[in-house]
């Protein structure tokens, strides 16, 4: 058995043993834990190996890749600004964001955007590492792109270009730099999250590993591809060859140092599970004397907004979303009808719950495809709450 650190309050064993058995068949798995309700830490745990390389174990502050947990942190970012007067969710994309005018999209509202709407989820270009790592040239390339489909008739998940769309946002609306008002709401509540990681943090990153479960669905979804036919899902994470298909090598993807430093909104920021989930627990309640969001400003930004089959063929079952927050649905299982937030490539959950007054964070260095070891634990914490 995997040896689990950290604390559990009373009442809350069931979860902790939870993540004591999401270790279970794999030794070289890292991960950690941070509950929070009422703002009250219940549980931080955290255990196993942070670099399989080495056997540098995961300690109480690794941080590591959330992948797209990122694309909910940006959405609350969004939601701050809707709250402070700064953003209109129903307001055209492109009287904030003049270039993103062409081909149509001038249709295309602020909602529409954050909500996997805006028919610019893969890019028609192949992207270049280069342009991957600088935040200014994705967005000329998503603003400058015929779409996909009839923006805000249907929807597909925008792996990646919804970041550069959530950014983008963030900048103009706000002012800000995305990777600053990251930082800053990342500090109001205690630090240990970077969009755009510093280079004083890549010794004590997470090394990410790709489990079988993963790398047996991405390599028959490459034998299954008709090579005669685009297939806007796969460019839709790879970028058309900026990236790996399964977002990460042993040292490459979202392991290299120069991509963990670049501001990519998407998928990129880096965390402990303990920044996680106090962002998310300061959305719902006051914690550590932050309140993130007012309940007026979240009866507003969860609203459902896109649901049902997307453009692009893909099982059922599908996602809810709100403007840029993923709702709970059989797609992904959070604890009820008032929580919104977003899990990550890989098994990464992250979410809020209003009625239970929870912040949630599951971060793990091991990506499988399944969602097991987080949905069992979202289970025994449903259970008690």
């Amino acid at each position: 058995m995997t040896a689990v650190q950290g604390v559990v309050a009373p009442g809350f064993e069931p979860v902790g043993e939870a993540f004591a058995a999401a270790f279970a068949g794999l030794p070289e798995m890292g991960a950690a834990l941070a509950i929070r309700v009422d703002g009250r830490t219940v549980v931080d745990v955290w255990g196993g190996t942070a670099d399989s390389r080495d056997g540098r174990p995961w300690e109480s502050d690794t941080p590591s890749v959330v992948f797209s947990c990122t694309k909910g942190l940006m959405s609350i970012l969004a939601a701050r600004l809707v709250e402070d007067g700064m953003l209109d969710l129903d307001r055209p994309l492109a009287e904030l964001w003049p270039e993103f005018a062409v081909h149509g999209k001038d249709r295309v509202s602020v909602g529409d955007a954050l909500a996997h709407r805006a028919g610019v989820s893969a890019p028609r270009v192949d992207v270049t590492r280069a342009q991957l790592l600088d935040f200014d040239a994705m967005t000329r390339i998503v603003a400058a792109q015929e779409p996909l489909w009839e923006p805000g008739v249907g929807w597909a998940y925008h792996a990646l270009a919804h970041g550069w769309l959530s950014g983008e946002i963030v900048r103009r609306a706000g002012g800000v730099a995305p990777g600053e008002a990251f930082a800053a709401m990342a500090e109001a509540v205690g630090g240990g999250a970077w969009l755009g990681m510093p280079a004083e943090v890549a010794a004590s990153a997470a090394h990410l590993r790709v489990g079988p479960t993963l790398d047996a669905l991405v390599a028959r979804q490459a034998a299954e591809r008709d090579p005669g036919v685009v297939d806007w899902l796969d460019r839709a994470m790879t970028l058309g060859g900026a990236l790996p298909a399964t977002l990460v090598t042993d040292d490459d993807g979202f392991n290299a140092d120069d991509v963990r430093a670049a501001v990519i909104p998407g998928a990129g920021a880096v965390a402990t599970a303990r920044a996680v989930a106090a962002m998310w627990s300061a959305t719902v309640v006051e914690t550590d004397g932050i309140r993130l969001l007012r309940d007026d400003t979240l009866d507003e930004v969860t609203r459902e907004r896109t649901a049902g089959a997307p453009v692009f063929a893909a099982p059922a079952p599908w996602p809810r979303w709100a403007a840029g927050f993923q709702l709970d649905s059989d797609a992904r299982r959070y604890l009820g009808p008032t929580s919104f937030g977003h899990d990550g490539a890989g098994g990464q959950v992250a979410f809020a719950d209003r009625a239970a007054r929870v912040g949630f964070a599951f971060v793990t260095n091991w990506m499988e495809a399944d969602d097991s070891r987080a949905t069992r634990i979202v289970d025994a914490l449903r259970a008690l709450v």
